[in-house]
Parts: C-alpha cells; structure tokens; sequence
C-alpha cells in the first residue's frame, strides 16, 4: 500500500469521526482513475456516506456534502447517500463514473454493487451525451483554439467524446479508462489513434506538456464530433425512471445495515 493510499484511508476515518457518518464507498474519480495522470496530478478521492437516521427526520434542508479543503495532493470530497440516490434517478455521469472506478478505497458496504446492478435501469443516453458534450465544448473553447494550445488539454475534450461516442454505439455507461475507449471507438492503425497514443505516452512520462502548435488531426477530428453531437443529441432516447420504490428501499435497507435501527 502506498503512503498516499494509507493517507487517503485515514483521512477518511478522521472524516467519519467527526462528522459522525459513515462511508460507504469511496474510489479516485480524476485523471488517475482515467489512466493518464501526471506525476503530480492530485489524488481525487470521491466518497458516499450515511448519517444516523435522525438526521434525515428534519424539517429543515440541511447540507449533503462533505467536502475538505485541498491538502497537498489530496482532493477529497463526498455526497450523502440520499443525494446520490436522487442524481441517481437522473443518470448522473459523475456518480456512475465513481461506481466504475478502477481505483476504489473503501467499499465497506453492498450499496455501491447494488446500485452498479440497477444502473442499466436509469441509464439515460441523452442526458449523459448532453453531460460529456458540454464538458468537450468547455473545455475545447478555452483551451484549444489558436495556433499555440494546452496540449495536454486535448485529453479533457477527447475522453468526453469518446465516451459520446460510446454511449451513440452502445447505449450505456462508457467505461473509465481512457485506453479503453480509445481502443473501443478510435479506429485502429488511423492517424488518429496514433497521434493519441503519442500524447498519452507523454503525459504517462512526466511531459510538461504545455503550450505547442495545434495537433490538426485531433482538432479536426473534435470539431467535426462536437458538430454531430450538438445535432444528434436533441433526438437520443431518454431510458430510465420507474426505479423510485426500488431506490426508497434501497436507502432504507442502508441505514437498517449501518447504524441498526428500524426505518
């Protein structure tokens, strides 16, 4: 185990003590779970918790995240179990690309295998596709338009549309990992694959990977993508929804497993 793993556990147990709460399931969500961090990138450790039962008998709308301030390397905020069963329902790509994490620190409980086990119901297409497709067009506007760009910001506009690709071809959740979805939608033996490939070489070495000439193979590749998913994505299916009861029994069944009491 490494000493940041070991740090990332007990700063999880300082969390549950004073918050009185406990964990359920916390993973890395950032570019560590994708597969091209670089040697200083951050530790994004994303977490669920529960409280005590009477903290949701309230008439008062109380806050459900925890979040701690960025201590050295460490990121690491979470969502209380409620809220996440709630964005749940919606098909939030966030919390569903934490189910997914190759990374994961914690899993104390069944809730995360439960909820992994359902996700197909809810599983929206055109809300995840409108989702990875807002993050591509941020991403590429500010970073990689001109002559001179970020390279390295090519792989925050290419991994959500990859995985735009991936939901038009299949219909679910993509996966995670970046070399996945490159070897999954990205043909082979074309110059964009190999371009990539390239990139992620360097960013896995340590490549500053700061301000170069434009790849035009990529950026021609994004533009065109970006056009079709702004056109196609109006039209894509919304699945999910019906899974209310199954979700109020899911929550409750947690709180009776965690803290023992009667809901």
């Amino acid at each position: 185990m490494s000493s940041y793993h070991q740090q990332i556990l007990t700063e999880l147990e300082r969390i549950e003590r004073e918050e009185n709460v406990r964990i359920l399931y916390a993973c890395e969500s950032g570019s560590r779970a994708w597969g091209f961090p670089s040697q200083d990138s951050d530790y994004d450790v994303r977490f669920l918790y529960v409280r005590p039962v009477d903290w949701y008998l309230s008439i008062f709308e109380k806050r459900d995240v925890i979040e701690r301030p960025i201590s050295g390397m460490l990121d690491i905020n979470g969502w209380d179990l409620r809220k996440a069963l709630n964005l749940f329902r919606k098909s939030n790509p966030p919390l569903l690309e934490w189910l997914q994490s190759p990374i994961v620190y914690m899993e104390n409980h069944a809730i995360a295998e439960q909820i992994r086990r359902i996700s197909p119901l809810t599983f929206s297409p055109k809300s995840c596709v409108y989702h990875y497709l807002h993050m591509a067009k941020g991403n590429y506007r500010e970073y990689l338009q001109g002559d001179q760009v970020k390279i390295k910001k090519y792989f925050y506009v290419l991994r959500p549309i990859l995985a735009c690709e991936w939901i038009e071809k299949h219909q679910t959740m993509p996966p995670i990992e970046f070399d996945r979805l490159v070897d999954a939608v990205v043909p082979r033996g074309s110059e964009l694959q190999a371009v990539i490939d390239g990139l992620l070489v360097r960013k896995k070495s340590g490549d500053e990977m700061d301000y170069e000439p434009r790849i035009n193979p990529i950026n021609e590749f994004l533009e065109a993508r970006i056009e079709h998913y702004e056109r196609v994505a109006a039209g894509m299916q919304t699945f999910g929804g019906g899974q209310d009861q199954q979700l109020d029994d899911l929550f409750r069944s947690v709180l009776r497993e965690v803290w023992g009491e009667v809901v």
